[in-house]
């Protein structure tokens, strides 16, 4: 069993920056599982709710942080380690991890911090795969148990 990581500091020139993401998932009414999506406030991609992990946060307590903050999302998030995909951004010559944590989501808030910044979106399994736009949370979305 892989083990939520502890992150104590933010951008230093050369290293990967590690990020929490939070993969959340409902039964729709028709009974199929379906995966949140936000966009992406500069690009507007679809990907997870996701960001940096603050000094003393665990990483599945910043992918719950993060699943409020960009989409008003709550619920019960695992420990556990679901994956973890990599990527750059152009503004940063540091490149990305983020460790991703399955989150059943309980409650969809209307009023959260970055409302109105940013889409959100709820996909199927094999939409959400499609949908995303960097090609590591793809591979993550099209391996999942």
């Amino acid at each position: 069993m892989r083990r939520p990581t502890r992150q104590n500091s933010h951008d230093t020139d050369g290293l990967i920056i590690e990020q929490a993401g939070a993969l959340c998932l409902r039964v729709s009414p028709k009974g199929a599982q379906e995966i949140l999506l936000v966009g992406s406030r500069r690009s507007g991609r679809w990907g997870l709710p996701k960001g940096h992990i603050e000094p003393g946060e665990t990483s599945y307590e910043a992918a719950a942080r993060e699943a409020f903050e960009e989409a008003g999302i709550r619920g019960e998030i695992s420990d556990t380690i679901a994956g973890s995909f990599a990527y750059s951004k152009e503004s940063s010559p540091n490149p990305y991890r983020v460790i991703v944590h399955r989150l059943a989501v309980s409650s969809i808030g209307d009023a959260y911090p970055e409302q109105g910044l940013r889409a959100r979106q709820w996909f199927t399994h094999s939409d959400a795969a499609n949908a995303v736009g960097h090609e590591g949370l793809r591979d993550l979305l099209q391996n999942l148990d």
